[in-house]
């Protein structure tokens, strides 16, 4: 069972029960606003979570029943979670690293990490009288409400924007979402705030600014990267955790995930975290000393569009300042390089978003924060499935050839500097 007490501030600690806010703290709004997150009994779930009691679980997300939303029992699955940790040892050549690994989201469910947040969220949905789930996404947020909408029977509202990414868009309509498009971003978060306060929609985004964050529910889904990260590792955590960061749910999470297991006594240590972000929000804020994050110039064109955001959120920057991490800013002509070289070494096809988190790497390495004996883990978000007309702008033109053997073989190695031998 779940042993979920409560919701509190990240920053100021302020207490609520178990209910439906999702507008953050009303005491730290006007400061430096901060999303809520469930907080619980950790004596009582001691009692009950143990290294041995989990090897007797069957897998899944809901194998952590006691640290995550009490109906998580009764949520609508779609076999999400136990996604693979792999030992990327030739593209860690490249980097001088040892022991990196990638934890590849890209095989959940909808083929992105957001369906950690989407399962846990739409896990309280009915327990709140939800009518509709309501989502801001112009991506694979939107896909995973639709996803588990879906499986859950409820009505689904997307609310993206003009000129999203197609792919996402055509997952979107298939899982029988509602999908409207906006002409600007505030446009499509005064909608879903109208649809949240007057109409019952339950959401699993943010819907306004500046952002906290999306549903607190939701974001505890995240947990549970940690949790399989830490079973993957023999109980032996990393020493960096690198993330790609828009609003940071993921990052949180993920810190909070590591932080419940060291308070459980299930491990030792607690992980640096990592922001691979685009704007350099969190940068800035890191540098400054200041809760508030700041808005900044986010790039353009939106070759990283799922972290593509000019503000970050408090509860991103409390876990770098907790975990002792950093932040480090992505460009974007190198991701599609990046994810070309991934790809090829590791047989990973990612989210051009996703590489962020290598570029990040790279830095740190390059500056000598991490060295070659670290453990590092890059989450990869996301499959590059997902926005496949970005990979095939930066590709060569594919060769056409007949029947003629001589001339294949020519081709191979003219193209592709590859020499058939018998």
């Amino acid at each position: 069972m779940s042993h979920l007490t409560g919701l509190a501030c990240i920053r100021c600690g302020a207490s609520f029960g178990i209910e439906p806010r999702f507008d953050g703290c009303p005491e730290c709004r006007r400061e430096a606003p901060a999303n809520l997150t469930p907080r619980y009994d950790l004596d009582a779930a001691a009692r009950t979570l143990s290294l041995e009691s989990l090897r007797d679980r069957p897998p899944g997300m809901r194998r952590y029943r006691e640290l995550l939303p009490p109906d998580i029992q009764d949520a609508a699955t779609l076999g999400e979670g136990e996604t693979p940790l792999l030992h990327c040892t030739r593209y860690g050549r490249r980097l001088r690293l040892d022991r990196l690994y990638l934890k590849d989201e890209s095989q959940n469910p909808s083929g992105s990490f957001k369906d950690r947040l989407a399962f846990t969220a739409l896990a309280m949905a009915r327990r709140f009288g939800a009518k509709a789930v309501g989502v801001s996404s112009t991506g694979n947020a939107g896909a995973a409400a639709a996803a588990y909408a879906a499986r859950a029977g409820l009505p689904c509202i997307v609310l993206t924007v003009q000129g999203a990414a197609s792919a996402i868009v055509t997952q979107m309509q298939a899982y029988g979402a509602m999908v409207v498009a906006t002409r600007t971003k505030a446009d499509r978060w005064k909608l879903l705030q109208t649809g949240v306060a007057e109409w019952g929609w339950y959401p699993t985004s943010p819907y306004f600014g500046p952002p906290v964050g999306s549903n607190p529910y939701g974001v505890e889904g995240y947990k549970t990267l940690a949790y399989e990260v830490c079973e993957q590792m023999d109980w032996e955590p990393p020493d960096w955790c690198v993330l790609p960061v828009a609003y940071g749910d993921a990052l949180f999470g993920m810190w909070k995930g590591f932080d419940e297991l060291a308070r459980l006594g299930l491990i030792t240590k607690r992980p640096r975290m990592v922001a691979a972000e685009m704007a350099g929000c969190l940068t800035a804020a890191l540098a400054s000393g200041e809760d508030a994050i700041p808005e900044m110039a986010a790039p353009s064109p939106y070759v990283a569009g799922s972290i593509s955001v000019n503000q970050s959120t408090y509860q991103a920057l409390h876990a770098l300042r907790a975990s002792d991490g950093a932040a480090r800013v992505a460009r974007n002509d190198e991701l599609l390089g990046l994810q070309r070289d991934l790809a090829a070494d590791e047989g990973i096809y990612a989210e051009p978003s996703s590489l962020a988190a290598l570029a990040a790497v790279g830095r740190l390495c390059e500056e000598g924060r991490i060295s070659r004996s670290d453990t590092v883990v890059v989450v990869n978000t996301a499959s590059g499935l997902k926005d496949t007309a970005a990979t095939a702008g930066a590709a060569t033109e594919i060769p056409t050839v007949g029947g003629d053997i001589a001339q294949f073989l020519e081709t191979l190695e003219h193209a592709y500097g590859f020499r058939a031998e018998a």
